[in-house]
Parts: C-alpha cells; structure tokens; sequence
C-alpha cells in the first residue's frame, strides 16, 4: 500500500473530536531569532509554576520600559555629572571607571554608555524572573542616588 503522507497514527491524535496532534513542539529550542521576536504575542507567562521560575516573553510592560531608560538616562546623566566634576578638580571613586577614565579621557563615557546599554538588554531579556525584577528597581534606584549625591557636589563647588 503506497503512503499518501496524511495519514495519522492513532496515537498523534488525542480524541476523535479533539483536532490537536499530540506532538510536543518543545522538543526543539526555540531559536534566537524568529518571527515571534519582534512581532509576538506573549506578554505574560500564563502558567503558575513557570511563573514562580520565571520565564521570556515576546512583549515588554510599560513599566518596564520606563525602569530601563530611566536607568539609561540616568546613567548618561552620570557620565555627564562626572565630567563636570571633573573639569572643577573633583575626581572619581569608583576605581574602575577611575582607570578607564586614565585610558580613554574624557570619552570614557562612550565604553561606560556601551557597557550598561548592553547589559539593561540582558536584564530586560530576563525581566520575567523575580531576582532581575529587584535588580531592576534597586539599580534605577542606585543611579537616582549617585546623580543626586553628584548634583549636590556640583552645588557645593
């Protein structure tokens, strides 16, 4: 008998009225980038367990997004700050960002802008897992702080 290719095998299908094949598409991993990558339709996990783990989603909230250019914003706003705090004989103290300002000068703030972009984009990329949330709050909250305590400094001068 020659196969035609639609014939099912009694154990794809779950019940004569159910359409569904039983056939788990996540066997394979979902690839980086596909269609659903920028054109999605999963803003929330729907399941509780996966919920507790934490999971990816297609879209991103709101809130979300303002946290993320709050901290971006904030933290050109702090290479700005530390530029002028400079030029009126202050100096850094973070050590880190101290040597890359001996290397680079005043474009320091380039590798800084580079260096913390990239890193939101893997928070926002993991933003569904409770620890990145915290992380999330508690670094916009950091920023806030240093640009603060940075404007108070420049005001004293």
């Amino acid at each position: 008998m020659k196969s035609t290719g639609l014939e099912f095998r009694m154990k794809d299908v779950q019940e004569p009225t159910d359409r569904r094949l039983n056939i788990d598409r996540r066997k394979k991993p979902t690839p980086p980038l596909t269609w659903f990558t920028f054109f999605g339709r999963r803003r929330t996990i729907r399941r509780k367990d996966e919920k507790r783990k934490g999971g990816y989603v297609d879209r991103y909230s709101p809130t979300l997004f303002v946290f993320l250019v709050s901290i971006i914003g904030l933290n050109v706003l702090d290479a700005f700050l530390t530029m002028l705090i400079l030029d009126a004989k202050g100096w850094e103290t973070n050590p880190v960002v101290r040597s890359v300002i001996d290397l680079y000068g005043i474009k320091f703030w380039i590798w800084k802008f580079f260096l913390v972009s990239f890193s939101i984009a893997l928070l926002c990329l993991h933003s569904k897992f409770k620890l990145v949330k915290e992380v999330i709050v508690l670094l916009s909250g950091i920023y806030l702080l240093v640009v603060i305590y940075q404007i108070y400094l420049l005001l004293q001068l």
